[in-house]
């Protein structure tokens, strides 16, 4: 029987290094997937361009994935234990910052049925976030940000919103957010 690997991703937009660590696991066997939830991704960052069901299609037609399931929450402790993975493939870039707790429940959970995790060298000059901002420096229109509100609202409990009525105010808008135990508020 192959050896079950489990990597967890928000996936939002693909580059080379989320590549890198797929094609890592597979060197260890079967790639699981554990796909973030737009309700997970949206309690510490913006909500991803793309939906679940549109990330997890990506990630199903790449090579070496062999499937894909949702991660309702940052922890990865819960799916850990779930599915009992041999090995889990992070990027080392999560020994420091707000991922930090995360990393030590993963290792707790992994010792409890033997699994091992790898850590890979975070590659360096691709950023999911500089590809945003790239993105979000071209401009919006009104109707992706109805779009994007009608989403925020179905993944979120509580939405806080500020009308504005010029465009100066909107983008302060936009782009003001608190960070509360960890926990982006946009």
């Amino acid at each position: 029987m192959k050896k079950r690997v489990y990597i967890g991703m928000t996936a939002d937009v693909m580059h080379p290094g989320l590549v890198n660590v797929i094609k890592e696991g597979v060197k260890y066997g079967d790639v699981i997937i554990g796909l973030l939830t737009d309700h997970a991704i949206a309690e510490y960052k913006r909500l991803p361009y793309l939906n679940y069901e549109q990330r997890k299609s990506v990630l199903e037609n790449i090579k070496g994935v062999t499937e894909v399931v949702p991660q309702d929450e940052w922890n990865y402790a819960p799916n850990l234990l779930k599915y009992k993975p041999d090995f889990m493939i992070h990027g080392d870039d999560w020994k420091i910052g707000t991922q930090q707790k995360y990393r030590e429940l993963a290792f707790e959970a992994m010792k409890t049925f033997g699994g091992k995790i790898i850590e890979v060298p975070y590659t360096k000059d691709i950023s999911s976030s500089e590809f945003v901002e790239s993105i979000n420096a071209i401009g919006t229109t009104p109707q992706i940000r109805l779009k994007s509100l009608r989403r925020l609202i179905s993944a979120k409990p509580i939405v806080r919103i500020l009308e504005c009525h010029s465009g100066l105010a909107g983008l302060i808008a936009e782009k003001t957010n608190v960070e509360v135990e960890g926990k982006r508020m946009e």
